[in-house]
């Protein structure tokens, strides 16, 4: 018995059978596990593929195969599942961000380090907030994302690396020990930051997933919510177009308060007004609050990556004074 035994009414069959035990209870009759990184796509639905491949099989030939007699994956299943005219789609785990990291440590850390159960109110409110928001966009999303059962386990990883953790540490991954270290030299400020990592989700439209052409480096590299929004709002041309006619009033060069480039002079009227705004304090630290154009700085977009690079944001005068060092 091989895997051509396999017809399409039988793969259909076994769709029609997952559907009605629901995913749970199909891989436990069946004695499948979840899929790692291929899934059938059928009707809008993703599917455990060998499951559904390993079912389809008996359903053919009236031989069940059992996990162990057969190998799921590119080489395997997802040829003959297409073969009969079905979509695989490639799905690998999402790591866990820095932001989502913060919000699970953030229930854990009143809790002594202790997980929640996945079905404790605020695990399964968590779920929700980060299925629905825009951390991962959802075509890069498999049947687990972020669901209680995910969030439980992640909170194992945080709390096995706690340094007071007897056990035997579970497989998290680096940012879980520096978030887990940031919250013990600093819960107050790490739950503040957790607050607004909420407020930010929450104000952007479920669904959606907007990185930023200057967001590329480890900032971003690790969630990057706040900072987002945080680009978002220097980026409003109205905030800005008030910022330069402010400068300007004070017969004061558009040019960048770091370094002092002033594209004007530099490309003649082609140039001219062209500067980047970036509120001098995060979001994080403001909260959701009307901008002052004294809390604006006009900065070259070198400049203004420079501020940006690292998770602790550097300060217009300690950018300036960098630059100042190497003149």
């Amino acid at each position: 018995m091989t895997l051509a035994d396999i017809t399409a009414p039988a793969v259909h069959a076994a769709i029609a059978e997952f559907d009605r035990l629901g995913r749970e209870e199909f891989l436990r009759a069946t004695g499948f596990s979840r899929s790692r990184l291929y899934y059938l796509q059928h009707g809008g639905q993703l599917y455990d593929s060998k499951a559904i491949v390993g079912h389809a099989h008996r359903l053919s030939t009236g031989v069940a195969l059992a996990p162990a007699d057969f190998s799921g994956g590119e080489k395997t299943v997802v040829p003959r599942l297409e073969a009969l005219g079905f979509t695989v789609r490639y799905i690998p785990r999402q790591d866990w961000t820095r932001d989502e990291i913060i919000l699970a440590s953030a229930l854990i850390e009143p809790n002594g380090w202790r997980p929640l159960d996945r079905t404790h109110p605020e695990v399964i409110e968590l779920s929700k907030l980060l299925q629905g928001h825009t951390i991962y966009p959802p075509d890069q999303r498999g049947p687990d994302f972020r669901t209680p059962s995910s969030i439980h386990r992640k909170m194992a990883d945080i709390a096995t690396s706690h340094p007071a953790y007897a056990g035997r540490a579970t497989n998290g991954n680096r940012i879980d020990g520096e978030v887990l270290r940031d919250f013990l030299d600093s819960p107050a400020d790490m739950h503040a930051l957790a607050k607004a990592i909420r407020a930010a989700l929450w104000a952007e439209e479920p669904g959606e997933a907007l990185p930023d052409a200057d967001v590329g480096d480890a900032t971003a590299d690790e969630g990057g919510v706040l900072l987002r929004q945080h680009l978002r709002r220097e980026r409003d041309p109205k905030i800005r177009r008030a910022k330069l006619a402010q400068v300007k009033k004070a017969g004061l060069a558009i040019a960048c308060e770091v370094c002092g480039f002033d594209f004007g002079k530099t490309y003649g009227p082609h140039g001219a007004d062209y500067i980047e705004c970036h509120h001098r304090t995060p979001l994080h630290v403001t909260g959701p609050t009307k901008t002052s154009l004294q809390d604006l700085a006009l900065l070259c977009s070198n400049c203004h990556r420079m501020i940006h690079r690292s998770k602790s944001w550097l300060a217009v005068d300690e950018l300036r004074a960098i630059v100042l060092r190497q003149r």
